[in-house]
């Protein structure tokens, strides 16, 4: 039984309910529209009547829109019209910052691209990085929103970030510790911002995604592989973020306390031997601490080993293979302390993963403790379905649906 906090509770009151319940539609029509008034009752176990009174209300508010009558019904009488969240009526802007490259998405309140996505070269001061993200952001706007207003920003950053407010505390491959970066960008865009760390990002990602093919239910971790390695935890439908903001840091637990020196200082840490720096540095038979972070300066990219390694080519297999087997090494434990119904895996990585899963699925099945953790469901996300950028356009276009784990 979750247990309350008596410094924070607020006593309900009549609107509580109410506002509740706004909610809800809003969100169950989120997940299922197209849907009908009909439907969305049953959904709720409540009377169609009050289910109206919510619609009207949040179609007032230009939050819920209806579009075509159901045809397919055999039923007499007035076909039922459905319901659809107007995900058109204002846009969101989602920033994913990485070590060399980072992107911008114009999204509308579903996530849904407005334009294509945007890439420019990262800048580490905060007030240029600003007015860079703040220039293409209005550009954006100008060319596929006139007219719209914008919810927000929200930026997810390859690194720790505070939650009351909203400070980087450690971004290694950045060299950021104790940054603002959301002030200057709130300056120069005239937004709200919001930041967030990238693993938790993406699992945000995937409690917002709305694919039949997603398991609704159960705790689940996502393993995010790029510049460095971000892990995000959910547990009862909850982002772990911990006491510090540094819950689900399995990046930087050691696989050896005498292994590769990390981005963050430390010898040994995960991230070391399987970010896309540590498998560039064993293609080219390098330590991984002669390749750059930015990883741009290297004579070969990730996205060239793996496309060799998928082609056959002997040396990037091996490469490629190698990291497979940290990453189920890494994911073993991960298994073992959480316990998860899934695992997401994302990045580069993943491009060749008809290559490697078996060697991932055979090392985890190393270290994990009991037989039945063996089977723990691992899903794949492609570089291309974006779960960071998706993730950061839910930081700021969730919180107004409900049950998203997000808020």
């Amino acid at each position: 039984m979750p247990r309350i906090d008596p410094s924070t509770v607020r006593v309900a009151t009549r609107g509580t309910s109410r506002a509740i319940n706004r909610q809800i539609v809003l969100d169950l029509v989120r997940a299922h529209q197209p849907i009908s008034r009909a439907d969305l009752a049953r959904a709720m176990n409540v009377a169609r009547g009050a289910v109206t009174t919510l619609v009207n209300r949040l179609i007032d508010e230009d939050l819920l829109v209806e579009g075509a009558t159901d045809s397919s019904t055999t039923q007499r009488g007035r076909k039922p019209t459905f319901l659809h969240v107007n995900a058109s009526r204002r846009v969101v802007v989602a920033v994913d910052l990485r070590v060399s490259e980072s992107y911008v998405l114009l999204a509308d309140l579903m996530g849904r691209p407005v334009a294509d996505v945007v890439a420019f070269e990262t800048l580490r001061e905060p007030r240029a990085l600003a007015r860079r993200i703040a220039k293409i952001i209005d550009a954006l706007r100008e060319a596929h929103a006139p007219g719209l207003g914008c919810e927000g920003v929200g930026v997810v950053v390859p690194g720790m970030v505070d939650r009351a407010t909203s400070r980087v505390i450690n971004a290694p491959t950045l060299g950021w510790k104790d940054r603002d970066i959301r002030t200057p960008i709130a300056t120069a865009t005239g937004l709200p911002v919001q930041i967030e760390n990238s693993g938790r990002a993406c699992a945000l990602a995937q409690l917002w995604a709305v694919r039949k093919e997603l398991p609704s239910r159960g705790d689940f971790v996502f393993v995010s592989v790029s510049d460095g390695l971000g892990v995000g935890v959910v547990v009862n439908g909850e982002v772990l973020r911990g006491r510090h903001n540094i819950a689900g840091e399995f990046g930087h637990v050691p696989l050896s306390i005498d292994g590769p020196i990390c981005a963050c200082g430390a010898t040994g840490c995960w991230e070391a031997y399987v970010s896309n720096r540590a498998t560039v540095a064993r293609y080219l038979r390098r330590p991984v601490d002669h390749i750059a972070v930015d990883a741009t300066t290297a004579p070969v990219s990730i996205a060239e080993v793996m496309a060799a390694a998928q082609a056959g080519d002997a040396r990037a297999m091996a490469a490629v293979q190698t990291t497979a087997r940290y990453l189920g090494l890494g994911l073993g434990s991960i298994v073992n302390a959480l316990d998860p119904d899934r695992v997401y895996i994302g990045g580069e990585l993943t491009l060749a993963w008809d290559v490697i899963a078996d060697t991932v699925r055979s090392a985890l099945s190393e270290r994990v403790l009991t037989q039945a953790a063996t089977r723990v469901e691992l899903l794949v996300v492609p570089p291309q379905e974006s779960p960071r950028l998706l993730g950061a356009a839910a930081l700021v276009a969730a919180p107004a649906f409900s049950s998203t784990g997000v808020a």
